[in-house]
């Protein structure tokens, strides 16, 4: 998470500072009207540089996976940009928009238009300038749906599906916003660093918004597959799908996951990879549980032999460390990277000593011995705790089951509450923050 915090504090501070070196927050003669000036001119920087940088981690660039901590950070990080440029542009919107009514309904008096100096305008300067009304307009149209539209993305209740559809048109009003700020941003900043930033900023958003707009985000990453074999557990309400993938896969790092779209009009999905990868057989297998309207529905709707794409993979969550001994909390259906990791070390035997904990819920004789089984085959001592039965799993548990635990790197999957909740505790007790990893897997 520090990641992330330090990200966008970077990225307000650059702004900001770039801002400042171009203008001031304390214009002289300082008026209600002079400071609402400067302020729309700040206010937009922030909230469309935000917005930018939005844009671009939506695109899924792999190669920035590495400095943020995989495609589960970025995409934390894209929402909190988001929520940023949001509550910004609404303080933009208000002094823009709300000066206006203020002055219509006679609580404040606009000062008397200055006349126009004579300064030599170039013929971009005059155009945009022309265009300052229709930006006006546009402008505020689209910050309208851009509310409504991240809204819907916040509001966990609205099915995933009709989150992807309606999300992908953000990156049209954002196009609509950058022609707004091009004729409205102050022309004499373009000149300054703060205009070469915001035209970079913005230049790489466009793109990315006609990337999405065209529907070819991950296209580069896409393989094609036929479902070889679906394996339901009934009480656990989770069911396996092996696929068999065509030769351009590259491949995978157990803890990595991707996207698979077995309905089109349904869209890409996001799983963990519950597989090691073996270029021999290339087969890849996911769990899934059902917890919302489109797993619940998989086990009726998937076939063997149906075709289905797959996009990646993603993800840092991969268990590289030096660590003589890793701990893995492996919470409900967050069991399954580890499962992909146990038949790695099935495959390249290490002496890395591995505790894994698993506490469930749900109990199903058959998965637990598939379970047990990658376990010993992976030389890892498996802790299995039933709700009900073993008690609640907490980080007392864990250190007293494992006395070496400061030796160890921590690994978690699982809610993320149980997993911050670990996290303080252990860090509380000396812990190194950093030996801890979360996969963060929340994609809205």
């Amino acid at each position: 998470m520090k990641r992330i915090k330090w990200s966008i504090s970077a990225l307000l501070l650059v702004l900001t500072s770039l801002w400042l070196l171009a203008d001031t927050l304390a214009p002289t003669p300082f008026t209600y009207f002079s400071f609402r000036t400067v302020l729309i001119q700040f206010t937009g920087v922030i909230s469309m540089g935000a917005m930018s940088v939005a844009m671009l981690l939506a695109v899924r660039p792999k190669w920035l996976e590495p400095y943020l901590g995989g495609l589960d950070k970025m995409y934390r990080l894209h929402k909190w940009l988001g929520i940023t440029g949001l509550a910004v542009s609404i303080i933009h919107w208000w002094w823009a928009q709300g000066t206006k009514w203020m002055v219509g309904w006679g609580w404040l008096v606009k000062p008397a238009r200055k006349p126009a100096a004579n300064e030599a305008q170039g013929m971009m300067e005059t155009w945009l300038r022309g265009q300052r009304g229709l930006a006006e307009s546009l402008g505020e149209w689209a910050f309208y749906a851009v509310v409504a539209l991240i809204a819907l993305a916040l509001i966990k209740r609205v099915p995933y599906h009709l989150f992807t559809k309606t999300h992908k048109w953000l990156a049209a009003f954002y196009l609509i916003l950058v022609y707004h700020t091009l004729v409205l941003f102050r022309f004499a900043y373009w000149s300054q660093p703060v205009g070469w930033c915001m035209a970079a900023l913005m230049l790489g958003g466009t793109g990315a918004a006609l990337i999405a707009l065209s529907g070819r985000i991950g296209a580069s990453q896409r393989t094609q597959g036929r479902i070889e074999s679906l394996t339901y557990y009934p009480e656990l309400r989770v069911l396996e799908t092996s696929i068999q993938l065509q030769d351009d896969w590259v491949g995978h790092d157990a803890g990595q996951f991707a996207f698979v779209t077995s309905n089109k009009r349904e869209g890409a999905h996001p799983y963990t990879i519950a597989s090691a990868w073996n270029p021999k057989d290339r087969r890849i297998i996911f769990i899934t549980k059902a917890l919302g309207d489109h797993t619940s529905k998989l086990h009726d709707n998937l076939k063997v032999d149906q075709a289905v794409t797959v996009e990646g993979p993603y993800g840092c969550f991969d268990f590289h460390d030096q660590r003589p001994r890793q701990i893995w909390i492996g919470a409900g259906i967050g069991i399954t990277p580890f499962i992909a990791r146990m038949q790695h070390r099935a495959q390249n035997p290490s002496a890395q000593i591995i505790d894994l904990f698993h506490p469930t819920a749900d109990f199903e004789q058959a998965a637990i011995d598939k379970l047990t089984a990658d376990a010993q085959a992976g030389n890892v001592r498996l802790h299995l705790l039933v709700s009900g039965n073993d008690g609640r799993l907490d980080a007392d548990f864990i250190r007293n089951t494992v006395p070496e635990w400061r030796l160890a790197s921590i690994w978690f999957c699982g809610p993320p509450g149980f997993g911050q909740a670990l996290r303080e505790n252990f860090v509380a007790h000396g812990f190194a923050e950093a030996d801890f990893h979360q996969e963060v897997f929340q994609l809205r």
